[in-house]
C-alpha cells in the first residue's frame, strides 16, 4: 500500500489525528478530549502548520509545529530548564515540532522520519526544538539520528506522569 505525505488540514481532520495519536501515546478518552482543543487553538497561531501520512485514503501518521513563541506554554514550562543549562538561546529562532505521531502498525518503516524531515525542510528558523518522553524509546533514537541533541532532561510538565526531554538541532536535519 503506497504511503502519501502532504499537508494536512488539521483542524478538519483533528478527530482522526486524535484517533492516531491515542493509539499512538495510550491516550484516554478524556485527555483526547482536552487535546482536541489545544489543537485547534494551536493551528491559530501564526505559522502553524501540519503534515499528513496517509494509507489508502486513512490517516496513519501527522506532525504538526510552528515558529516558537517564548509566551507558549509550552515555552514558559521548559524556560528554567533550559536556562538552567545554558541553553535559553533555543527557545528563539527555532521550529518547534509540537506532536508526531505514527500509527502503531505504521512505525518503524520511516513514516515519523519522512514527516518531521519533511515539515522542518520547510522552515525558515535555523533549528528545531520538540520534547519527548524523557526515556530510551524508539522516538528519541528517531530524534536522535536526525541530530537532535539532549538540552534538558527530566523536564516536568502540569498533569503529565512522566518526565520529559526537550531537544534541539539544526535545520536541516540530520539524513542517513
Amino acid at each position: 500500500m503506497s504511503l502519501v505525505i502532504g499537508p494536512l488540514d488539521l483542524p478538519a481532520h483533528v478527530d482522526e489525528a486524535l484517533a492516531v495519536q491515542a493509539v499512538a501515546f495510550g491516550l484516554g478518552p478524556d485527555e483526547v478530549a482536552v487535546r482536541r482543543q489545544i489543537v485547534l487553538r494551536h493551528m491559530t497561531y501564526p505559522g502553524a502548520r501540519a503534515l499528513g501520512a496517509t494509507a489508502g485514503g486513512r490517516l496513519v501518521g501527522f506532525v504538526y509545529g510552528m515558529p516558537n513563541d517564548r509566551t507558549h506554554w509550552w515555552s514558559t514550562v521548559v524556560e528554567p530548564y533550559l536556562r538552567a543549562r545554558g541553553h535559553e538561546d533555543w527557545l528563539d529562532d527555532s521550529f518547534v515540532i509540537t506532536e508526531l505521531h505514527v500509527h502503531p502498525a505504521y512505525q518503524n518503516r520511516g513514516v515519523g522520519r519522512s514527516l518531521i524531515t519533511t515539515i522542518t525542510d520547510s522552515a525558515t528558523e535555523p533549528r528545531s526544538i520538540l520534547s519527548a518522553i524523557d526515556i530510551e524509546s524508539p522516538a528519541r533514537a528517531l530524534y536522535h539520528s536526525l541530530g537532535y541533541e539532549d538540552l534538558a532532561r527530566q523536564v516536568l510538565f502540569p498533569s503529565a506522569p512522566r518526565p520529559y526531554a526537550v531537544m534541539g538541532a539544526p535545520l536541516p536535519l540530520r539524513r542517513r
